[in-house]
């Protein structure tokens, strides 16, 4: 027996208010149309559903019983009208983003509190990871997708796109001002301490790859666990350290730190966003991708 839900839903607020007429202003319909309808309902179901007296109406044994699971599912359909009503409307949801330690600060950060101040009610969840357990989390499904800084290696099936670039330099504490006066080659870098992300990391992997093509070899007397570690570490006077310029710039404005000027370019390097190409995101997540792509002049498709 196939029965129309609009039926249903048409006995579900009959039964509900207990009366034709107010069911009939609920669903924005006539009374007519409502009374037409519980006929249907009863000939189809083959017995009476309601009792009608001059007291109004009621609910007969056997309206009783399918009143118990229609109240149910009517309910459970519409709290999920109004979960997709509210998601759609970007008034509740989840985003989880996977972002290395670099992309976080430089790029991630900025724009989540400019993202928060417009949809208060998306949940954000950041997982910090390296840059390859960022790429691993979008590859597992555990992440909605990642922003990683460069050097990165992208499986085929991820979709990238850069989102910004960004420029290193080399910074030491007062200790090694005098550095600052002119510029310097890495071999002369080489006598002093550096500080540096660990082995295990990409950024590490890009140092040694620079150092590699003068014909040096990095060999850091400290290793931070995290680039916002590095920056203290320098002002203290532990060493010499390469640092996104512009997250050293407030840092540079007070005299905290200098800049040391390398004869030697130091290239360039990128953040990304990395996706499955062929996974939905929702859309709480694509209306955070989509601040991110907008929002860096870099963007490129």
């Amino acid at each position: 027996m196939e029965i129309n839900y609009e039926y249903y839903r048409i006995f579900y607020f009959a039964a509900k208010y207990k009366n034709f007429t107010q069911a009939a202003d609920v669903l924005h319909n006539s009374q007519p149309n409502i009374s037409r309808a519980i006929k249907l309902l009863e000939h189809d179901m083959g017995c009476k559903l309601f009792v009608r007296s001059n007291r109004g109406i009621s609910l007969t044994p056997e309206g009783e019983q399918l009143f118990s699971h229609v109240k149910i599912a009517v309910e459970h359909l519409m709290s999920a009208e109004d979960e997709i009503k509210m998601l759609t409307k970007l008034h509740k949801g989840v985003v989880c983003v996977g972002a290395s330690e670099t992309a976080l600060h430089l790029l991630l950060l900025p724009a989540l509190k400019k993202f928060k101040e417009t949809n208060p009610g998306i949940r954000i969840r950041i997982q910090n990871h390296l840059t390859r357990q960022a790429i691993a989390s979008v590859k597992q499904g555990t992440v909605d997708f990642a922003v990683v800084a460069s050097p990165a290696d992208f499986p085929d099936f991820f979709h990238v796109r850069s989102l910004m670039q960004f420029q290193d330099i080399l910074i030491g504490g007062n200790a090694f001002s005098h550095l600052a006066k002119s510029p310097v080659s890495l071999t002369q870098i080489c006598r002093y301490p550096h500080v540096s992300l660990g082995e295990d990391t990409m950024s590490y992997r890009f140092y040694e790859n620079f150092y590699r093509n003068f014909g040096l070899k990095l060999k850091p007397d400290f290793e931070a666990a995290t680039t916002d570690q590095i920056l203290p570490m320098v002002k203290n006077n532990l060493g010499l350290g390469f640092f996104p310029e512009k997250l050293a710039e407030e840092a540079l404005a007070t005299g905290d730190l200098c800049r040391i000027p390398l004869k030697e370019q130091i290239p360039g390097r990128e953040i990304f966003l990395v996706e499955q190409k062929k996974r939905p995101l929702s859309l709480a997540a694509e209306a955070l991708k989509s601040l991110l792509i907008h929002s860096f002049p870099d963007t490129a498709a």
